[in-house]
């Protein structure tokens, strides 16, 4: 997978049947750090373990084939870890971004990321948008169903991204730590997430999340610190807990044209005028759009990669005992986000 994150140049990055009762499904750093922290009336209640909703046995046989790096506990930490964080994003003319970063656990709040150009008159004319990315709600916001077509949809991407065995088996996912060809360094031009020299950024992870772009992005919303990832990418292949985070924040953060596949997935994201006339609709296939469309989209109904991340979902969704009979689950007519 190759994303695209924007910062202020453009960095170009390209379950067996579950019982979730109750289960929903919802969606340059500053020289200095400035930190603020509230104090809630009342400490909230902990948030139900992700384990609750899906069992060892069940990971275990939606992934047989995984590689031993993947294991359930990594799976259900990234998810319990990251559901404390939410981060509250600011964007300024197009590209100047300003973060802050929250601990859901203690109240405290930290800016994270402030460009350069955030005070200049130019760029405080007015916010382009200001959004809130609460990975707590990563499968916990809609009704059951919906939260299973969710799941579904997310362990599809990610076992398409690292899959390695059999044509439409589908029992490969997760099987591949990190691409074939780590010759490859992708590295581009980041004001905000420089490249650290010797260190190579090629996809890694159930996401396969590369570029130098991307692990600094991803640093700020995981670590609030862009440096953890950008001065050790080999995090992601070494560490588990890491490597599902990433998979976990790429699901749930907008890119500065596109949305989330979360957002996608809830129905939260409905397309406008310009997106319906390059053929953008929600459903499964913009979420293939999101992931991998500059290679896989706009290019017919028989593009292999499109329909073995559709096939990985069909597959996913009857192991999860769920349907979903309105999928617009290809992308073969959708064009492309343009950078």
């Amino acid at each position: 997978m190759k994303l695209i994150i924007s910062t202020a140049k453009l960095v170009t990055v390209s379950l067996f049947a579950l019982s979730l009762l109750g289960f929903s499904c919802s969606g340059g750093a500053a020289n200095s750090k400035t930190d603020s922290t509230s104090t809630p009336a009342a400490t909230p209640a902990p948030a139900p373990s992700f384990s609750k909703f899906l069992t060892e046995k069940q990971f275990n046989d939606l992934f047989p084939e995984r590689d031993k790096f993947y294991t359930y506990a990594a799976f259900i930490k990234a998810v319990d870890e990251l559901a404390q964080i939410k981060v509250q994003v600011t964007r300024r003319a197009v590209s100047v971004y300003q973060f802050i970063r929250t601990d859901k656990s203690t109240g405290k709040a930290t800016t994270v990321r402030q460009d350069g150009d955030w005070n200049e008159a130019w760029a405080k004319v007015k916010p382009d948008s200001v959004y809130t990315v609460d990975y707590g709600n990563f499968c916990t916001e809609k009704d059951a169903a919906a939260n299973k077509r969710e799941l579904a949809a997310f362990f599809a991407q990610i076992a398409h991204e690292t899959r390695h065995g059999q044509n439409e088996s589908y029992t490969d996912g997760l099987m591949l730590i990190h691409e074939d060809n780590t010759n490859n360094v992708y590295v581009s031009d980041s004001d905000e997430y420089p490249p650290v020299k010797g260190q190579k950024y090629y996809g890694r992870g159930p996401m396969q999340i590369s570029y130098n772009g991307n692990y600094g992005y991803a640093s700020d919303c995981i670590f609030g610190d862009k440096h953890v990832l950008l001065n050790n990418p080999a995090l992601i292949e070494t560490d588990p807990v890491v490597a599902f985070k990433t998979a976990i924040y790429f699901w749930m953060t907008p890119e500065t044209h596109k949305p989330s596949a979360h957002d996608v997935m809830i129905g939260k994201w409905q397309p406008n005028a310009t997106d319906k006339a390059k053929g953008r609709t929600p459903g499964f296939g913009m979420t293939i759009l999101i992931v991998n469309g500059e290679l896989e989209c706009n290019k017919g109904e028989d593009n292999y990669s499109m329909k073995d991340r559709i096939g990985f979902y069909q597959f996913f969704l009857k192991k999860l005992g769920v349907t979903d009979e309105n999928c617009a689950c290809s992308c073969g007519k959708m064009e492309p986000y343009k950078y």
